[in-house]
């Protein structure tokens, strides 16, 4: 039996605390975002926990496909008229995002840095206001969450330039990746691990590992994730621990580039 006991606040701060300080017995798991075990890290230089030393990884459990969403009105269907619009009206086209430092806005960053093009940003207090917004036409375009976008692609009220992770993803299968789309290289999801408190002894990791490994297999679960959007991906703590420092690698760059900070 899993009670939920979801702690919002501070871009997820406030419940991986509570997750760090809890008793290393295998009873109390974090479900770490890439945001908070990965992009936190990079962007807060007062950051109350270390996602290596206070915590020990036991799964990666799904991996989100990353959608480029734009209103139906904007004159580009794909990735490369995008670029060439951007490119022709330097500055005058824009991207929403749930707010400076998250994954769509380091998405869109990303996109402006390997492209080579000048769009502006445009932050918001939560995913769901910008997609309102991009709705109701306010703003040209957003990266989102497959499960958050894919049923407004579905009924025409948003059109998918493309996916950001390195294959399609099987809930819009026709849509490119921004990779195949004129921008070798780009690569960008979001993801979702189970973590315990560090100093969990090693045999409980290995059997709640050996567990979610076994869940995660089931053709039900993985049928019910991929027709959202998420692809189930289950890893070792090694393997886990080793995606994370690629992932940090890879923002470290865009962060950079763009010059974004949290204090």
């Amino acid at each position: 039996q899993v009670v939920v006991d979801n702690r919002g606040g501070a871009g997820g701060v406030l419940g991986t605390l509570i997750a760090k300080q809890a008793p290393a017995d295998g009873y109390t798991l974090l479900l770490g975002t890439s945001a908070g075990m990965v992009l936190n890290p990079l962007l807060m230089s007062k950051l109350s926990y270390d996602a290596f030393q206070d915590f020990a990884p036991v799964s990666l459990v799904i991996v989100n496909p990353q959608v480029l969403v734009a209103h139906p009105a904007l004159p580009a269907s794909n990735v490369r008229e995008f670029i060439a619009l951007a490119k022709a009206k330097p500055g005058q086209l824009n991207f929403g995002s749930s707010g400076v430092g998250t994954p769509n806005h380091l998405g869109g960053e990303m996109l402006k840095a390997m492209a080579r093009i000048d769009i502006v940003h445009v932050p918001y207090k939560g995913g769901a206001a910008s997609i309102t917004d991009l709705i109701a036409g306010q703003v040209h375009l957003v990266f989102s969450s497959a499960p958050s976008v894919v049923p407004h692609v579905r009924t025409a009220r948003l059109k998918a330039l493309a996916v950001g992770s390195a294959k399609r993803t099987p809930a819009l299968p026709t849509v490119p990746t921004v990779a195949e789309s004129g921008v070798p290289g780009y690569e960008y999801t979001t993801w979702y691990g189970i973590f315990a408190p560090a100093r969990t002894p090693t045999p409980i990791i290995a059997r709640l590992n050996a567990e979610i490994v076994r869940i995660l297999a089931a053709p039900e679960l993985s049928q019910r994730f991929q027709s959202q959007g998420g692809d189930p991906a289950s890893s070792t703590p090694a393997q886990l621990t080793a995606y994370m420092r690629e992932e940090m690698a890879r923002w470290t760059r865009v962060i950079k580039t763009a010059g974004i900070r949290i204090e």
